[in-house]
């Protein structure tokens, strides 16, 4: 479990091809800092295992689901990437809960300026968007944030100074793919009361 409180920008330092997936590494200078063989990190929200460790760094296996569910297929070295390690016992949850699962993608289609943040337009497939409401939260790129409006193609989020100076959202992006996680609690509502919905034919 993570609250989506990014720790660190880390970098991409290697990508092999193992198995029908990808075996990566990630540079980092306080990560992997008390990781130990088997803890769970997110990379960009995607819960990923440790492998791994080194001095300067870690390394992790994507599979064959990773890479269709997340932008990691499409990563390159020398790409920066959001980290942060799974929430320990005791700690204040500042963000939101975040699994690490990420649920699919979506667009940056644009990046505007409001005093000395950002506002950005994110276009969401309806599969996901249906699980989005105003002011309430979503993991962007491993990044807790507040929805602060919606529409029926998309959503927008401000982002503080301290968001843009700490994750890999304050850069140029238009156009670029980031990984989404919607509230948790959306998808466990439509769930528990799928059973018990009536169907359109027979309304």
């Amino acid at each position: 479990m993570f609250t989506g409180l990014v720790e660190e920008v880390g970098t991409i330092a290697a990508i092999g091809h193992v198995d029908g997936g990808l075996r990566v590494g990630i540079q980092t200078a306080l990560v992997q800092e008390g990781l130990a063989i088997g803890d769970s990190v997110a990379v960009n929200g995607a819960c990923l295992t440790a492998v791994e460790i080194h001095p300067n760094g870690f390394v992790i296996d994507a599979v064959a689901e990773t890479l269709r569910r997340t932008t990691l297929g499409s990563a390159q070295p020398s790409d920066r990437v959001n980290l942060e390690r799974a929430v320990a016992v005791g700690t204040r949850l500042g963000g939101h809960l975040v699994q690490g699962h990420i649920d699919g993608t979506g667009t940056v289609s644009q990046v505007t300026p409001e005093g000395e943040g950002l506002l950005f337009r994110i276009d969401v497939a309806p599969e996901l968007l249906r699980y989005v409401v105003e002011k309430g939260s979503i993991c962007v790129d491993g990044v807790s944030l507040t929805v602060a409006s919606r529409d029926q193609t998309g959503l927008t989020i401000a982002l503080i100074p301290h968001t843009i100076e700490m994750t890999t959202l304050g850069v140029d992006r238009i156009d670029s793919q980031v990984n989404l996680e919607v509230d948790l609690v959306a998808k466990y509502i439509e769930a528990f009361v799928a059973p018990y919905q009536v169907p359109r034919e027979a309304q």
